[in-house]
């Protein structure tokens, strides 16, 4: 139940009323089903192509190939521009190769949010959240794509604009806007084949072989945490819902990184949690803040751990969230 404080915030912030609400129901689940038919296409699609990240002056390209078969997910990724990086992922294992360290890293991912997938949330909720509605229609790597807007009802989030593959409901073009309506940063396919063979090649990680001769591999361990203890989060932000909390340690020595991990989500975007005993080469423990894109990072010292809050919503909202973390009984 959310307390009168919470309640107030959402007024405060333009919450609609129940007959606003009533009038816009039924384009708020015309929404909703595009959304469900993305979040499906990702996971149950073959499709293979080359998309570009662009976030202010600076953009990425990578290409990434898809295939689902009897119950099982194979993907590869390859970033092709800096520095050459490579994730392999069978179901929720995700095998990062990091050529130039000569590094491989190897977890479990609980939660999974990455272009072309949605989160793997509840979409249900998303109507009381953001007003969704359907744009026009218009050619993404040459496809016909639906519009589908989420305009956000309060100051907490970004504003999220999606082009969806009209015959297949594969995400075509993804972005992210501020309150003014610019654009924040945007991921969108150059080249996509859907529905094609994929080459059994094309999945295999590029350095497998090098990677038995002298690389590090690193596997992280995950534990589910059953409750936060010693840790409270004295601030909800409207919508979201905690999603897991992990225990993460990695390498053979569990000290070489022994980090509490939370994920919140509103349905359509992650919040992080990171919170790690302080090392000295974390510096002076001054809070810090910043944006890079639609991601906003906060970073925080309480009671001898480093916190790292981070996810795609404004940095306001980031730092409110951040300021509520503390230990238990202080």
């Amino acid at each position: 139940m959310r307390s009168v404080v919470l309640t107030w915030f959402w007024l405060a912030a333009g919450f609609v009323s129940p007959l606003a609400w009533a009038q816009t129901a039924p384009l708020q689940s015309e929404g909703v089903q595009w959304l469900q038919r993305v979040a499906a296409a990702a996971n149950k699609l073959n499709y293979s192509g080359t998309f570009v990240y662009r976030n202010g002056s600076r953009s990425e390209t990578s290409r990434i190939a898809h295939l689902a078969s009897n119950g099982n997910q194979m993907e590869k990724l390859e970033v092709l521009d800096g520095s050459p990086r490579e994730f392999f992922r069978f179901n929720d294992e995700i095998s990062c190769y990091l050529p130039e360290s000569r590094l491989v890293i190897i977890e479990q991912r609980s939660v999974r949010r990455g272009f072309p997938a949605l989160l793997p949330a509840s979409l249900a909720g998303l109507g009381e959240l953001y007003q969704i509605s359907k744009g026009s229609t218009a050619r993404i790597a040459g496809f016909d794509s639906q519009i589908i807007r989420l305009e956000p009802r309060d100051g907490w989030r970004h504003g999220h604009q999606l082009w969806v593959d009209i015959g297949s409901g594969l995400l075509l073009k993804a972005e992210i806007f501020n309150e003014r309506g610019e654009a924040l940063e945007s991921m969108a396919f150059t080249d996509l084949r859907i529905g094609e063979p994929i080459r059994p090649e094309a999945l295999k990680p590029s350095y497998a072989a090098l990677a038995k001769d002298g690389w590090q591999v690193r596997q992280a361990k995950l534990r589910d945490l059953r409750e936060d203890a010693p840790w409270v989060f004295r601030v909800d932000l409207p919508g979201f819902r905690k999603q897991t909390a992990l225990r993460r340690s990695m390498g053979k020595d569990a000290a070489d990184l022994n980090m509490l991990h939370w994920v919140f989500s509103d349905g359509l975007v992650a919040l992080s949690v990171f919170i790690s005993p302080l090392r000295p080469q974390d510096g002076s423990g001054e809070e810090s803040f910043h944006s890079m894109g639609a991601l906003g990072v906060v970073k925080r010292v309480v009671d001898g751990h480093q916190l790292v809050v981070m996810g795609d919503l404004p940095l306001p909202a980031i730092r409110r969230f951040a300021e509520g973390i503390g230990m238990r009984g202080k």
